[in-house]
């Protein structure tokens, strides 16, 4: 694909689904007997984790992005799955994971060259070179098995790490979680994996491996909206995935 941009507009739409929930509906009130409302800070043991102290501005329309994303992933996304793992035999759905990793790997030299990491690039830069020659393009993964430890660094860790805060929490539609941080890292990313592979294979190569890789990715993902029983969902992801992007920046 020769346009950058049109490769990155079709990756924000096709990126794979996250996961965050607005929780179950109240039931209406009445004059006589109102319904109690409990606040998971009324509800939870007092030695919890917050799940309140993420700063989240936009909450009421995240949790509206987040309940189309939950009606995506029920309507479109999980079905194609399901048709995915019954037309691509396990093996090559194995090696298209490869392919993917490999990819990633290159867009993480990229992040480790940014943030002065050179123990990370050295490690990237040889997984990437060997997966590339001794595993065909990446659809074997040789690196890991020599051991070779697999680093995963984007760009909104490479901004976290020169210092820039998270920002407003926020979920994207069809991506899910994120900040805003993070989002805007999201296009260098996406801009150095398209580079690498235009580099390497034909347009329509590129283009077909980017329309599998969200199918790909939410087929090796087992989240589930509405199945782990919390009436906190969203609270419970949104404190996740924040917790989470901390420890990256700090490892």
């Amino acid at each position: 694909m020769k346009h950058p941009l049109l490769r990155i507009c079709l990756l924000v739409v096709l990126a794979s689904v996250g996961a965050c929930s607005s929780g179950p509906q109240l039931q209406p009130q009445t004059a006589d007997y109102p319904e109690p409302v409990f606040t998971p800070k009324e509800i939870l043991p007092p030695d919890h984790a917050n799940l309140t102290e993420v700063y989240d501005p936009w909450e009421n329309m995240n949790k509206h992005i987040y309940n189309f994303n939950y009606e995506f992933d029920k309507a479109v996304y999980l079905p194609v799955v399901r048709g995915y793992r019954a037309v691509v035999p396990s093996f090559a759905r194995t090696g298209l994971s490869n392919f993917f990793r490999n990819l990633v790997d290159v867009t993480s030299i990229f992040n480790s060259i940014l943030q002065l990491a050179p123990t990370k690039t050295f490690q990237n830069t040889g997984r990437v070179l060997i997966n590339s020659t001794f595993g065909i393009f990446g659809l074997i993964d040789v690196a890991s098995k020599m051991d070779i430890p697999r680093p995963v660094e984007d760009f909104g860790q490479t901004l976290g790490h020169w210092g820039v805060g998270q920002g407003p929490y926020l979920v994207l539609p069809f991506l899910g979680p994120s900040n805003l941080r993070d989002s805007a890292g999201l296009l260098p990313d996406f801009y150095v994996a398209g580079a690498a592979s235009d580099a390497v294979f034909p347009s329509e190569v590129t283009l077909g491996a980017f329309v599998l890789y969200p199918i790909n990715s939410r087929a090796n993902n087992p989240f589930r909206y509405y199945q782990n029983g919390s009436a906190f969902e969203y609270e419970m992801v949104r404190w996740l995935y924040s917790t989470k992007r901390k420890l990256d920046i700090n490892e």
